[in-house]
């Protein structure tokens, strides 16, 4: 059984986590409850994913609205269209500029169906998307976390989720990802939404506007 979450139930396994670790029962009476960060299972979000990664949402989101305005919606027909200096003009790198085309050919050609991805297994969904240059464990994972909404993902390559994790958890900074792995684990079958509570508490904690 493929198990997920939404809006109804989310509060409910936010309280389940917190009854067991003070840490982030901390963040709920500090914070609140985190927004359900939702996304849309489409071309257009896996490329602002693949935009995200190892960069700040800001300038994520500036590369995005940048490429939006220069081709309206965007599709894989749109990216395939544009050449390497327009969409460097849209604040792509050179690698992102080459991982947004493997990914647009994979969906041109149907070796990757997005809209089939939500009735398959995390491993499954892991597998079929690795495959594509460009998109690694840290992409798949915020896809199944955000998109598919998978409850149990904990995406140890999150920069900012780790250090969240080592802040509430007062963990030294050299902390390894043996040991942080050890602590999520105490978080199934909820490692998503103890994810969810981590960001919260970072993007509040430092003002950040989403």
């Amino acid at each position: 059984m493929i198990e997920t979450f939404d809006e109804h139930n989310f509060i409910f396994f936010c309280d389940c986590l917190a009854k067991q670790d003070a840490d982030l029962k901390l963040i709920l009476e500090t914070y609140g409850y985190p927004p359900v960060y939702s996304r849309n299972p489409t071309f257009e979000t896996l490329t602002h994913i693949i935009l995200e990664q190892q960069v700040s949402l800001a300038s994520a989101k500036a590369a995005l609205h940048k490429l939006k305005e220069k081709t309206g919606s965007i599709t894989p027909q749109k990216i395939m269209a544009l050449t390497d200096i327009e969409l460097r003009a849209c604040y792509f790198s050179r690698q992102k500029t080459q991982y947004v085309r493997h990914l647009a050919e994979a969906i041109l050609s149907k070796k990757l169906n997005l809209k089939q991805l939500a009735a398959k297994p995390d491993e499954e969904i892991r597998n079929e998307l690795k495959k594509i240059k460009g998109i690694g464990d840290w992409t798949t994972d915020i896809y199944m976390m955000m998109v598919l909404k998978r409850i149990n993902l904990f995406p140890l390559g999150d920069i900012a989720l780790v250090n969240s994790m080592k802040e509430i958890k007062n963990l030294p900074k050299q902390t390894g990802k043996e040991a942080l792995f050890l602590i999520v684990q105490q978080w199934k079958p909820y490692k998503t939404i103890a994810a969810y509570l981590l960001w919260h508490a970072y993007i509040n904690k430092r003002g950040i506007k989403i």
